[in-house]
């Protein structure tokens, strides 16, 4: 099902539980684990190469990140799926999370192939994942939550902070 922005923003506020910033109160590291594993396994397949994973991240409302390597991409740029603790949210960037203005930028600039990121996209709908896109995640947070601000740190909070951020 392809949801509109309006949905997938009205889905961020629905998750964005103030007393719960790191994890959502229901959180089951074991089926978060099970899950992520299955994506680690469909994406070592689907790109046919042996991917890095980062799991369970401490004091970051990210559980993990899969690493799809740069020789197994058609662009030649690694692909980095990111995963939260809240709602099955994940994104898919080239090279790093904001290291292009989003997939669209890192298309334009020829670092991302389409068919790289639709089977990375499919992987994730059919794994049970929401996937927002980075853009949108970069947008000010304006939810209930009191995120903590990072010395030195001039910028508004996003809605990666919220999901995918350090606690």
């Amino acid at each position: 099902m392809t949801r509109t922005e309006a949905d997938l923003l009205a889905l961020l506020r629905e998750l964005d539980d103030p007393e719960w910033l790191e994890w959502p109160q229901r959180y089951d590291r074991g089926e978060i684990a099970a899950q992520f594993g299955g994506l680690v396994t469909r994406l070592e397949g689907d790109f046919t190469a042996c991917c890095t994973a980062e799991r369970d991240t401490q004091d970051s409302s990210e559980y993990g990140r899969v690493v799809v390597p740069a020789d197994a991409a058609v662009c030649g740029t690694r692909i980095v799926v990111c995963v939260s603790k809240f709602g099955s949210l994940a994104l898919v960037c080239a090279d790093n999370p904001g290291a292009f203005l989003g997939t669209e930028d890192a298309q334009a600039e020829g670092e991302l192939d389409g068919a790289d990121l639709a089977k990375a996209n499919r992987a994730l709908v059919e794994l049970g994942y929401v996937v927002i896109a980075e853009e949108l995640l970069e947008t000010d947070y304006d939810g209930p939550s009191q995120l903590p601000q990072l010395p030195g740190c001039l910028q508004h909070p996003t809605w990666w902070d919220r999901f995918f951020g350090i606690f």
